[in-house]
């Protein structure tokens, strides 16, 4: 769930306040009829706001909801998000509906993750995958010829937006997109995301996709399964060196947010797999420890997980990584048993049963060979080293301090997601 600026205003503008009462409204409605005349206000108003800009009065409004009325912070954040990756353009021969895609590539390696300009010859075979598998018969296409880092996406729904409308008219003139100038340096992570972006674009009131078109929503789990085996060969050669999984297609927000959940265990299993690779180790040699972090401790509310890791018997923590919570697993944690409690009980952890997130970081450090684990039972404040920004993790003392590999190991990669 997406956090509240600190240093957000107690006071709302007009077009915030609006925005507030339109959320809130949609979420009072008792009636289609009522829900879909807020729901227009709502949209043109946002429309207006982003179009323009304006993405502080956006994000006032939200903070402002995010403390007040939950129910109605998500409405307006699910609006703002479609509202940024989709659009309503004219055209010489009519109205089209326009939506942003993401395909989320999961990478892990010991190596780098590469980033960057797409060769044509990919992305002419990307487009003509996601044509054949995944796109209705009528759909146009724009794909960005950039494999985006995650540091790299657009930072707000007004960039969004603008990014949206951009490579939608490219798709209905079919002219080339440039590839990103200068874009932003990105974290040498040992697991992390990369994306590759696309515009697709149909008459208005048509189908986007094929299970759409089939009106048969088996077809998506096909059309993802010959996603991964027909676009995987492209995929690799932008990948050197990686271990890569291909999650499917979607509309560029819910795309993004399964891309963060997913990575999360290839995290901790690159992890192990770097450690005891480069230090000559057995998993059985390393000790995992877990704290849990909130920006409000006292609230008993989780926001990530932080799992250090330590030789068996040394106190220094040489690797951390760390585990964000999305959605409501904040909450579905709270409700359910601790990890010292899962630490007691692994059966439960390992069964079929839905893991809770601190039941899965169990699960995957035993996976992973290691039986060493330590828990904290305190919540720990969300701290970064003030020089160079990097999380803190816990040691064996519940002390929060940075991860620092030994000093006789080669340098590698020094960040770990």
């Amino acid at each position: 769930m997406r956090r509240p600026s600190k240093n957000s205003s107690h006071r709302l503008s007009g077009d915030s306040q609006k925005l507030v009462n339109a959320a809130q409204g949609l979420m009072q409605s008792s009636s289609r009829l009522e829900e879909r005349v807020w729901e227009r206000n709502l949209d043109a108003l946002l429309r207006k706001l982003l179009k323009t800009g304006h993405q502080e009065t956006v994000d006032a409004a939200l903070d402002h909801l995010f403390k007040s009325d939950l129910s109605a912070y998500e409405t307006l954040m699910e609006a703002a998000e479609a509202g940024s990756e989709s659009c309503h353009i004219e055209h010489d021969d009519g109205h089209y509906d326009a939506l942003l895609i993401a395909a989320p590539i999961l990478a892990w390696t010991r190596f780098s993750i590469a980033s960057g300009t797409i060769p044509t010859d990919v992305q002419t075979a990307l487009s003509a995958h996601l044509h054949a598998h995944l796109l209705s018969s009528n759909a146009r296409l724009a794909m960005a010829p950039t494999l985006f880092a995650i540091d790299q996406l657009p930072h707000s729904h007004a960039e969004t937006l603008a990014m949206t409308q951009r490579m939608a008219q490219a798709a209905l003139k079919d002219t080339p997109l440039r590839p990103l100038t200068n874009p932003p340096e990105t974290a040498p992570f040992l697991a992390d995301t990369r994306y590759v972006l696309a515009v697709v674009v149909v008459r208005a009131g048509e189908p986007l996709f094929l299970w759409q078109e089939t009106a048969n929503p088996a077809d998506r789990e096909r059309a993802a399964s010959h996603w991964r085996a027909q676009a995987m060969p492209n995929i690799m050669r932008l990948l050197p060196g990686c271990n890569v999984e291909l999650l499917l297609p979607e509309a560029y927000h819910i795309a993004c947010r399964e891309a963060d959940k997913f990575i999360r265990p290839a995290s901790i299993r690159a992890a192990v797999h770097y450690l005891t690779n480069t230090l000559a180790t057995d998993p059985q040699e390393l000790r995992a420890i877990i704290g849990s972090f909130s920006e409000e401790p006292v609230s008993g509310r989780i926001d990530e997980y932080r799992i250090s890791f330590t030789l068996r018997h040394s106190p220094e923590v040489i690797y951390g990584v760390v585990w964000p919570l999305y959605g409501q697993e904040d909450e579905d944690e709270a409700d359910r048993a601790t990890i010292a409690e899962a630490l007691s009980s692994v059966e439960d952890a390992l069964s079929d049963q839905p893991r809770t997130p601190s039941e899965e970081i169990l699960a995957l450090l035993r996976e992973s060979g290691i039986v060493h684990i330590k828990r904290h039972s305190e919540r720990f404040p969300l701290e970064f080293c003030d020089d160079c920004g990097s999380p803190l993790y816990p040691d064996p003392d519940a002390d929060l301090v940075h991860a620092e590999m030994p000093e006789d190991v080669p340098s590698g990669t020094g960040h770990f997601h």
